[in-house]
């Protein structure tokens, strides 16, 4: 959430860089609720010095044993104003506040113009994409053919977008999930949580789903509570620090979770209708930082440097993309997205979405920090997959696939499947 002082700034044009994304920011609304919100602060301190000093003279005049009725009664007006007056600011704050919350952040001005995927630039590409002398099919057909994808069952359970993955399957979901874990806890330093996938309405505004998704967001309840199933594991992982002040000696700090993520999909019908690209539910390991806010820009670069090594080690082709000022997510200032080859399609598609919000979740979890000389400073936060199960089983198994049918799977993750081929009927080897 943004300084409505910072928004009106005249140096920092906020409204130019928020029209790149195709966000019209109402300079005159904000205005005027900022300064009716000064003026009842200011008619409020006014009226409550007034009151006190009035409630002195009461008892002066009771002393001196005058008539303090007339008095009396203007301490009772006093207050019924004061009450107006605290009651107006409750008011102008909420309104204040709903405004402030359906701003998206302020895009870095090295982002490219555009608002889609195709004003997306090129920062780097690794691999070559496989060439195959035979027609690649594409994850469905391997998937079903040899028997560890079952889509028709899953739409039977919960309807169409979720799938059931059995045998080899199931077993290659676990081995990624595992070796993506080991290599950020052990190689890149972050902290492994276990969390739950269902939070509060404030966690989701902490991090910007709410008030501006909640049409994307799965939501349960169970009498007045209220509960949200999450979109990824980056909102509980930033939500851990809300409301607290960290030291900023420690930091950064980086932090890493498995968890299954929630998504309705909403305005998304018509695309990636087959298979697992748009899931309603899949499985995810995220990272997140929190690092000084000054230092945010290069703890972005490692942050991606981190979601890459998997896509390396498993020899999968892949691109990085710096994504344009109106294509990035609502609390981000800057994104690169991670694009891996899929043969069935001929080009690269997402896998792996690396931003930087800068102060913009911070400030809305009320995340601070402090140094030893007792001075506060601004917390940036970052995220990254670090990688989706769904969409890594997807690559491997279009950029392994053989002639007849079989599926290679690479190397390092041998270790953790226990075989190193599914065959055409299912089998492992």
């Amino acid at each position: 959430m943004h300084d409505p002082r910072l928004l009106l700034d005249p140096e920092l044009d906020a409204a130019a860089k928020l029209r790149r994304r195709g966000y019209i920011l109402d300079t005159d609304r904000l205005g005027k609720l900022v300064s009716r919100r000064s003026e009842v602060i200011s008619e409020g301190d006014q009226a409550r010095a007034q009151a006190k000093k009035t409630a002195a003279e009461v008892q002066a005049a009771a002393r001196r044993g005058e008539d303090i009725a007339p008095m009396r009664e203007q301490a009772r007006e006093l207050k019924t104003r004061i009450g107006e007056l605290e009651e107006e600011q409750r008011q102008v704050e909420a309104e204040l506040n709903d405004f402030l919350l359906s701003v998206p952040n302020l895009p870095l001005d090295e982002l490219p113009d555009g608002a889609t995927e195709e004003f997306a630039e090129l920062v780097r590409s690794w691999g070559t994409p496989p060439e195959f002398d035979f027609e690649p099919a594409d994850h469905v057909d391997l998937g079903e053919r040899a028997g560890f994808l079952d889509l028709t069952r899953a739409t039977k359970l919960s309807g169409p977008r979720f799938a059931v993955f059995k045998g080899a399957g199931a077993r290659l979901q676990r081995a990624l999930a595992q070796f993506f874990l080991d290599v950020h806890t052990r190689e890149h330093g972050y902290t492994e949580f276990s969390l739950p996938s269902l939070v509060t309405r404030q966690t989701m505004t902490g991090t910007g789903q709410l008030p501006k998704f909640e049409e994307d967001l799965f939501r349960t309840g169970v009498a007045d509570r209220e509960l949200f199933l999450i979109p990824t594991a980056e909102v509980p992982l930033v939500n851990l620090h809300a409301g607290e002040i960290l030291d900023l000696d420690e930091l950064p700090l980086r932090y890493t979770a498995h968890t299954p993520c929630f998504r309705s999909e909403a305005g998304s019908y018509g695309r990636d209708t087959r298979g697992l690209i748009r899931q309603h539910e899949f499985s995810k390991v995220e990272l997140v930082q929190f690092v000084d806010a000054g230092k945010s820009r290069e703890a972005l670069e490692e942050i991606v440097s981190h979601a890459e090594e998997p896509m390396r080690r498993l020899g999968l082709p892949y691109r990085v993309v710096k994504l344009a000022a109106g294509d990035i997510g609502f609390a981000a200032q800057i994104t690169y997205d991670v694009e891996v080859w899929l043969p069935s399609q001929g080009t690269y598609r997402e896998i792996s979405s690396a931003s930087d919000t800068g102060t913009f979740q911070t400030r809305r979890a009320g995340i601070r920090a402090k140094g030893k000389d007792g001075k506060r400073a601004a917390v940036a936060s970052l995220n990254a997959s670090g990688l989706p199960i769904g969409r890594t089983l997807v690559a491997i198994v279009e950029n392994n696939q053989q002639a007849d049918g079989s599926i290679r799977i690479p190397e390092v993750l041998t270790p953790y499947t226990g075989f190193s081929v599914i065959n055409p009927d299912g089998s492992t080897s």
